[in-house]
């Protein structure tokens, strides 16, 4: 089975936590901090609250393939993604909010930003939510995202890719971090994976197909466990940008 374990907001353990500056990677140059950071202490309102509003989510939400709200389906390979979101020691986290955005089954962001000649879906809004049950278990419904270029260096194609958004009980502490597929030969050649320092951390990003999940004749089925904390930590990303579509 599958785990990305998440650690704490401090990126210590080198070798699970990519560096700041990476530079294959080619946003890292423009984002990485040149001075020492500054611990800044943090107010009672930032470590309480406000939490997410969890009190909208409908079951509608975790169906990538219907959400769009036009009647019609997403083209593309139904997959069923689930798995749990767990603490260190193995305990579900239950009723966590669980976000995910991705691509579609062209490579194709539903953004302003994102003008490569893939084709749109107008059925596929490319985001979803869901809540965690008591087990703590997320459960989406969705499509196999395509890999789509980038622009970072010649030729450069990111592999297919779900990102997870993750909230706990206050505005900081939400976590965000990628999941991929198996058996995916541009793995090797994405500095984004590839800034992750060892390969036991890179593999705790990949699901595993799961053959209990498969429905006949519909999805098929990966599974992916999600662990906040503890010493076996693999990549989360500290800050988001839009610009590389990452």
């Amino acid at each position: 089975m599958s785990h990305i374990t998440i650690g704490d907001i401090v990126r210590g353990d080198r070798e699970i936590f990519p560096p700041y500056l990476y530079e294959a990677y080619q946003s890292t140059r423009r984002r990485a901090p040149l001075m020492p950071l500054i611990d800044v202490p943090l107010t009672i309102s930032e470590l309480t609250g406000p939490g997410p509003a969890i009190s909208a989510v409908t079951p509608e939400d975790a169906d990538l393939t219907r959400n769009a709200g036009t009647g019609g389906e997403a083209i593309g390979q139904r997959i069923i993604v689930t798995g749990r979101v767990l603490d260190d020691l193995g305990n579900p986290i239950p009723n966590t909010l669980l976000e995910i955005w991705q691509a579609n089954a062209a490579g194709r962001y539903l953004h302003k930003r994102d003008q490569w000649p893939g084709p749109l879906d107008p059925n596929f809004l490319g985001m979803g939510r869901c809540l965690t049950k008591a087990e703590g278990v997320y459960r989406f419904l969705t499509i196999r995202p395509g890999a789509y270029p980038w622009k970072n260096h010649p030729n450069a194609w990111r592999p297919a890719h779900i990102h997870f958004s993750l909230f706990g009980p206050s505005m900081l502490s939400r976590l965000v971090t990628q999941m991929y597929f198996p058996d995916d030969s541009l793995h090797q050649l994405d500095p984004i994976m590839q800034s992750v320092p060892t390969e036991a951390a890179r593999q705790r990003m990949i699901a595993s197909y799961a053959h209990d999940v498969t429905e006949p004749e519909w999805a098929l089925g990966y599974r992916w466990d999600i662990v906040v904390r503890g010493p076996h930590a693999t990549p989360f990303e500290l800050s988001e940008s839009g610009e590389d579509r990452a």
